[in-house]
């Protein structure tokens, strides 16, 4: 492991660099990776008003059109008003998420010519 400071090679296990004395990060584990888990973000892609149903049915891996069924049962069977608020909620709570990066096939590198 190299000190994140003075770029010694220090033992893996160190705490501190035994050169520079600056305390290094505490290294990750082989085998783990940082938490990767859903976030409940609305679409960017999926809108129809404003991405909250469908970040919902990413989110719990269900149908965007039942999702949207089941919101407007919400918006008018208990409390007329409940479905209109929570979206409204929902809408200023959730971040919307990150347009997809559009997958560009790698371009073949040109034929040489060869002259005879």
């Amino acid at each position: 492991m190299n000190c994140c400071n003075c770029r010694r090679d220090i033992a893996d296990y160190s705490n501190f660099c035994y050169f520079c004395g600056v305390r290094q990060a505490a290294p990750i584990p082989q085998g783990s990776a940082p938490w990767q888990g859903k976030r409940l973000m609305r679409s960017s892609t999926d809108v129809k008003v404003a991405g909250v149903c469908a970040g919902f049915a990413e989110y719990m891996g269900l149908d965007v059109t039942l999702v949207r069924l089941l919101w407007a049962i919400l918006t008018i069977m208990p409390v007329p008003v409940l479905g209109v608020v929570a979206y409204i909620v929902s809408w200023i709570v959730m971040p919307i998420a990150p347009l997809p990066v559009p997958h560009v096939a790698p371009e073949a590198p040109p034929h040489p010519v060869t002259t005879t």
